[in-house]
């Protein structure tokens, strides 16, 4: 009689139990496995974006000020930012000039922004840039640094080292390849063209005293809403926009294509559990006599419910560590190709960045439970009802 404890007698009779069945139970791990995958991918995808998205609201500008008419954005005069510049607590006041540029035989938007080499920047990207490149220097002629997205882009159309813009009274503007935009932020980069605002100027047709819009930036950021509101009153026909703003922006959208997720998630959790409501409805007759032998042969029922215990953490387990060790290699090394188009889109450029490493024990966690345990339950709450009759009457 084996001891009513755990022991390597009982795993190993676990194991061979297994490896008896081992058609259904390597299907059952395949199956298992294949949910796991699933489910840990798309939470490690998520959440790698949304970290990106993060780290992208936070470098954006802290207040936006636009001028907006029927519901469209116009040009604002550039002069409204030294009248800006005057209220306590603003740092600076940029008036930024940029657009989308709709570049047709690729059928996508670039966004292009002009930058002055001698005045305060907004981000510190900039900053970085106008130290390495010269956006003003003409001796060979305009010039611009583009994103990866789009040095790609002109690559595959033949612009390996120039671009032809067409200004909007239909001539050309030729303007030269300086350098590829150097950013740790590849979501807001990678679709981007920096160039000089008077270049930028010529191409949009921007008069030198209009700008696209005015970006504040706040010395306490406790008195951004303060400051918005100062802004608000003193420009009542203009539409503020803060940091937090674009916050919620940014999460409304995240929201809204997690909730294909969601879809994607219930599919395979209902997947998952018609698999337990299949092994919980009851035991094979096979599997009865089985236990019917050996508490004939002298095994207790706690024994029994030990046994099938291991039989299903060995499988469970087992099928959980490998989908964990498949979404792990599937999203940080291959990186999510096609799951990964949910969150990020399917816009003609698509972010080129590397889905960062993001640790969440909650996420392994929360798969662990609704698998695992799940599972093991659903091998043993049979196994009990079957263990408690006489062995006499389960193997008739």
């Amino acid at each position: 009689m084996l001891k009513n404890k755990i022991n390597i007698y009982l795993i190993q009779y676990a194991i061979d139990a297994i490896l008896r069945n081992r058609a259904k139970n390597l299907f059952i791990v395949v199956i298992f496995t294949l949910l796991v995958f699933l489910l840990t991918s798309v939470f490690f995808i998520a959440n790698s974006i949304k970290y990106e998205l993060n780290l992208t609201v936070d470098a954006l500008p802290q207040i936006i000020v636009q001028k907006t008419k029927a519901g469209k954005v116009y040009d604002i005069k550039s002069s409204m930012a030294d009248k800006i510049l005057e209220i306590a607590g603003v740092k600076s006041a940029n008036a930024r000039v940029w657009g989308y540029y709709h570049f047709t035989n690729a059928d996508v938007n670039f966004t292009v922004v002009g930058i002055d080499q001698y005045e305060i920047q907004y981000k510190d990207n900039f900053d970085k840039m106008i130290t390495k490149f010269d956006l003003d220097d003409t001796s060979f002629g305009s010039s611009m640094i583009v994103g990866q997205g789009v040095k790609k882009v002109l690559n595959h159309n033949h612009y390996s080292d120039y671009f032809n813009f067409i200004k909007s009274n239909g001539e050309l503007e030729r303007v030269y390849l300086a350098g590829v935009f150097d950013t740790d932020i590849d979501l807001e980069a990678n679709d981007t063209i920096v160039m000089s605002k008077d270049l930028l100027r010529e191409i949009f047709d921007i008069s030198e005293s209009m700008a696209t819009d005015i970006v504040v930036s706040v010395s306490n950021p406790l008195e951004i809403d303060t400051v918005a509101l100062k802004i608000a009153q003193l420009y009542p026909d203009t539409t503020i926009i803060t940091n937090n703003d674009l916050k919620v922006s940014y999460q409304h959208i995240f929201d809204y294509k997690s909730g294909l997720f969601l879809a994607l998630f219930i599919i395979s959790i209902f997947t998952f559990f018609m698999i337990v409501y299949d092994k919980s409805s009851g035991l094979s007759s096979e599997e009865k006599k089985e236990i019917g032998i050996l508490k004939a042969v002298g095994w207790k029922s706690d024994d029994v419910l030990k046994e099938k215990f291991y039989e299903g953490f060995i499988i469970s387990f087992v099928s959980y560590i490998l989908g964990v060790i498949l979404a792990f290699g599937f999203v940080y090394t291959l990186q999510a190709p096609l799951l990964r188009d949910i969150f990020v889109g399917y816009d003609g450029i698509k972010p080129t960045f590397l889905l960062p490493f993001v640790y969440d024990i909650q996420t392994l966690l929360l798969v662990f439970l609704l698998s695992v345990p799940i599972y093991i339950s659903a091998t043993i709450i049979p196994s009990w009802r079957v263990a408690t009759i006489d062995s006499d009457e389960v193997m008739r």
